[in-house]
């Protein structure tokens, strides 16, 4: 049997603000512990990771998405979920430790930059990012921007 490939990912929601405000050294993937209505919700592309952090426990026993709005789902009875609660990042101890000693050591945090589905199973990339400065985001969008020209004009000589 092959092994799926990224085309199987189906993004629900994707946090642009965080890649403008942070500089992402590393990106990872978690899956999401979610209950049913959540899901349903999810599968409608109702989302929104703005404002939303990683938090890892103080014992690295586990990591929570913290400030993720997935509203009630449509046709959810009483038993809807509520749309701010923090939710259990599925990860392994190690990929646990080793964030909060980066977060503690470093002075980086950890970003949601994505919800997403591949195949059956909600996913979250997460990223270990660092603030940058005003200006650093000024360098950030003049590069963007140049690369566009070049490639650009690339196709225009094509």
């Amino acid at each position: 049997m092959a092994a799926k490939s990224d085309s199987d990912r189906r993004t629900v929601a994707r946090n642009r603000r965080a890649t403008h405000d942070y500089a992402i050294l590393e990106r990872m993937e978690a899956g999401l512990s979610l209950t049913g209505t959540e899901v349903k919700s999810l599968r409608q592309a109702q989302a929104t990771l703005v404002g939303a952090y990683v938090r890892i426990d103080e014992g690295g026993v586990g990591a929570w998405l913290v400030g993720c709005q997935i509203p009630e789902y449509s046709h959810g009875t009483y038993a809807n979920h509520a749309p701010l609660r923090k939710r259990r990042l599925l990860l392994h101890r190690r990929e646990i430790e080793k964030l909060r000693q980066a977060v503690t050591t470093e002075g980086t945090t950890v970003v949601p930059l994505e919800i997403y589905f591949k195949g059956p199973w909600a996913k979250v990339e997460i990223g270990l990012a660092r603030g940058r400065s005003r200006s650093d985001q000024r360098q950030a969008i003049a590069s963007r921007e140049a690369r566009r020209d070049m490639e650009r004009a690339a196709r225009r000589r094509r």
